[in-house]
């Protein structure tokens, strides 16, 4: 059966003005989804504000790096959007602010996950490009675990049973209460993005009116 539309009252009362994006382990602004999302921004809201930084590999550094950028922005009209290592990262942020947040095929418990990653890792979108994941980013990573969640009325979840990378039993399980588009197949890069970003759209009450 098919996820319900969420409901009035699981969307922000007010269309967001600011968008934040953040992206996983390894990509970058260019992942797809961010991609797509900013396009479908330009054309039908260009005001919103849209910022998806590149992130540092050390994590307290990425969200020293994101705190900063969003200390003016007025944290009632803002939401944030994350994917694997991102979604872990929105999490954090939207406890810390009260705000909004879509969740992509997020990452649970990536101290865990990461801790066989340590060493020379190159960039998705650029391999020429090498930076180091260090031994102490995995105890950044465990610092920021955000606990339970307060609100669980302002956050859309979408995991896919597909994802080749994450589980997505752990994702259900981390998010309980939230609105939950569940994919019976997928992929965890969510290739078939398009589908779901009405959803998205919709949740964030970003919807164009006639």
């Amino acid at each position: 059966m098919p996820p319900a539309a969420p409901s009035t009252a699981d969307r922000p009362r007010q269309p967001p003005t600011h968008l934040l994006y953040l992206h996983g382990f390894r990509s970058s602004p260019r992942s797809f989804k961010a991609q797509r999302l900013h396009a479908w921004l330009q054309a039908h809201r260009p005001g919103v504000h849209w910022w998806c930084p590149q992130l540092p590999p050390s994590p307290r550094e990425a969200m020293a790096l994101v705190m900063q950028g969003v200390a003016g922005w007025p944290h009632d009209r803002m939401a944030v959007l994350g994917s694997s290592l991102g979604g872990f990262y929105a999490t954090w942020v939207a406890e810390r602010l009260g705000c909004p947040a879509v969740l992509l095929n997020p990452a649970v418990d990536p101290a865990r996950d990461l801790a066989a990653y340590i060493g020379e890792q190159t960039a998705f979108h650029t391999p020429e490009e090498r930076f180091f994941f260090r031994a102490e980013y995995v105890d950044e990573l465990q610092a920021l675990q955000a606990g339970p969640i307060k609100q669980p009325q302002r956050y859309l979840l979408v995991a896919a049973k597909g994802d080749e990378v994450l589980d997505w039993r752990e994702m259900v399980a981390r998010y309980p209460g939230v609105r939950l588009h569940l994919l019976e197949g997928g992929d965890h890069a969510l290739s078939d993005f398009d589908d779901h970003l009405p959803l998205i759209i919709d949740f964030l009450s970003l919807t164009p009116r006639p």
